[in-house]
């Protein structure tokens, strides 16, 4: 009885002391109110020291310091490109709920709804103490066109100057917004990048918390030598066709101008005494592209769902961390930067300011890890990506600790085990399922069924390889009233499709006049797993195909 008396006495004294522990943090995140968010544009982990053990990195001083000054996140997802991500962080929502799935490239690209609640909204009219929100370099979120360009600002940015579009032409010459105004620059543009977020900062009234977002355009394309003073890597020719036959070099060289440009951003952070206030959180916002890649399968890269196009560098550094220098393996995807970003300048109930229509939110704070408390982890995360049109590699993913799951939109779906086979080289779909990999199977897909609010397909009970024309493509697969069939043009334009249920009955056929056409299926079709045959000119394409 005494016994179980000091254990319950211990049990209260432990919930006190974290108690007083997170009352004491919550002060000390809530007196120093700065957070800057640094993006770095098409970059894996494998370029930066701190992640890699590989001698084919870039020197990243600065970078490597918030790391030591903070925590290291070895597994953060992104979207597989960059419009989608943003847009995740910016609202803390997934792309299935703002709509952008994909790269914004015209103005028939979705793009986010400007009634979309936004982290310098929130921190600039409803936070405890409204704060001073800037937003500097890569746009990305609309198309770039004169009537959008006050977007920015209309969603909760004091300042905004950059560039509108996805990647710029030149990084010595493009097009650059400032609060509306489009103007031509010619000066390097990570550096322009930095130098007006220094100039911004050196406006603020002494004393105002503020939150700055500062997204790079580099190490993006196109590859380029920047100026020798911000980067170590010799021997750069700067031709086209040195950068061609040197892509890896030209990225290394882009990747350490950032990293000096954040240089000289610290050093005036310092000087005017704003360094122990402030809070920064340096990310990429995709997997490398194919050129610069150091895996050997190239189709693994940016755009795509692997895990290598969607991994990303995290690093949270500044006076919020507590016990700094740690690596964590928490499943983080880089949409609970919304929360955390929120939540670390002290604004905890964020959530009250949200309106129903924009409701549920995704992002799940990282707050407990900044101060080293125990919180509820997450049990997986999530990435997807839907083009427009949608393409064959478009598709969701999701992963636990140790097996991914993907599914396509063409219909496959195909599970690996990283912890043993992280370059993803072996599809446990193509075999038989273990009992182990078979409940990783089940978890996965019914998780991933919950978050979508759809019944999904199970393809573990036929073989998924039975196609004999590998550039026929058929998407979306699950679909519900109609799937679209993309034929290559070797094939010619006319294709019959026909539709058989597994036991090999025919219940659909119809002739396919064009390379790229939407059929219709009847709606009376019942929702099961059936077999497509597209027969062209070049052969029969088979896929395993299912209606909902």
């Amino acid at each position: 009885m005494i016994k179980r008396l000091l254990n319950s006495d211990m049990i209260k004294m432990k919930r006190i002391n974290l108690l007083l522990l997170m009352i004491f943090a919550s002060k000390m995140v809530f007196s120093q109110q700065n957070t800057i968010l640094i993006i770095a544009d098409d970059v894996g982990t494998d370029y930066f020291g701190v992640y890699s053990s590989s001698a084919d990195t870039a020197n990243t001083p600065n970078i490597r310091q918030f790391a030591e000054n903070g925590i290291i996140f070895n597994h953060a997802w992104a979207n597989p490109v960059c419009s989608p991500t943003r847009a995740g962080i910016f609202t803390g929502r997934y792309s299935f709920r703002t709509g952008v799935g994909g790269v914004i490239t015209s103005q028939q690209s979705p793009q986010l709804d400007t009634a979309e609640i936004s982290i310098p909204e929130l921190l600039k009219y409803h936070a405890p103490v409204n704060f001073a929100t800037g937003s500097f370099g890569k746009w990305h979120l609309h198309n770039s066109s004169p009537q959008k360009y006050l977007y920015p600002n209309q969603m909760g940015y004091d300042a905004y100057s950059g560039n509108f579009n996805g990647a710029i032409p030149d990084f010595f010459n493009y097009v650059a917004i400032t609060n509306g105004v489009a103007d031509t620059v010619t000066t390097y543009a990570t550096t322009q990048t930095a130098t007006d977020a220094i100039n911004w900062l050196d406006t603020l009234q002494s004393g105002k918390p503020f939150f700055m977002w500062l997204a790079f355009n580099a190490p993006h394309t196109p590859f380029h030598k920047p100026p020798d003073t911000l980067h170590t890597v010799p021997g750069l020719i700067g031709t086209v066709g040195h950068i061609n036959n040197n892509p890896k070099l030209y990225f290394k060289a882009a990747l350490e101008a950032v990293d000096s440009e954040i240089g000289r951003l610290i050093l005036f952070l310092q000087q005017n005494n704003l360094a122990d206030s402030t809070n920064i959180i340096f990310i990429g916002d995709n997997g490398n592209d194919k050129r610069v890649a150091q895996i050997a399968d190239t189709s693994h890269c940016k755009q795509s769902l692997y895990d290598y196009g969607v991994h990303v560098p995290m690093i949270i550094s500044g006076p919020a961390v507590v016990n700094p220098g740690r690596t964590s393996n928490l499943l983080v995807n880089t949409a609970d930067l919304f929360s955390t970003i929120l939540e670390i300048s002290g604004f905890t109930n964020w959530s009250n300011f949200i309106p129903a229509a924009f409701l549920p939110n995704d992002s799940r704070s990282l707050m407990p890890e900044i101060l080293n408390l125990s919180g509820m982890p997450r049990d997986w995360i999530f990435s997807e990506q839907f083009s427009s049109p949608l393409a064959y590699y478009d598709g969701k993913t999701i992963r636990n600790h140790s097996h991914q799951l993907i599914r396509f939109y063409n219909g496959t779906e195909e599970l690996y085990d990283m912890m043993v086979d992280s370059l993803q080289q072996n599809n446990l779909l193509s075999g038989t399922l273990n009992a182990v990999d078979q409940s990783k199977y089940n978890f996965l897909c019914s998780e991933l069924n919950n978050l979508l609010g759809s019944s999904g397909c199970s393809f573990t009970s036929l073989n998924n390889n039975i196609s004999t024309q590998d550039e026929v493509y058929v998407f979306p697969n699950p679909f519900d009233a109609s799937i679209t069939i993309s034929i290559p043009s070797n094939a010619g334009n006319s294709s019959k499709v026909i539709i058989s249920t597994v036991s090999g009955q025919k219940v659909f056929e119809k002739m396919n006049e064009t390379g790229l056409s939407t059929i219709e299926i009847k709606s009376d079709l019942p929702g099961g797993i059936y077999f497509m045959e597209v027969i062209t000119s070049t052969g029969t394409f088979k896929k395993k195909i299912c209606k909902l």
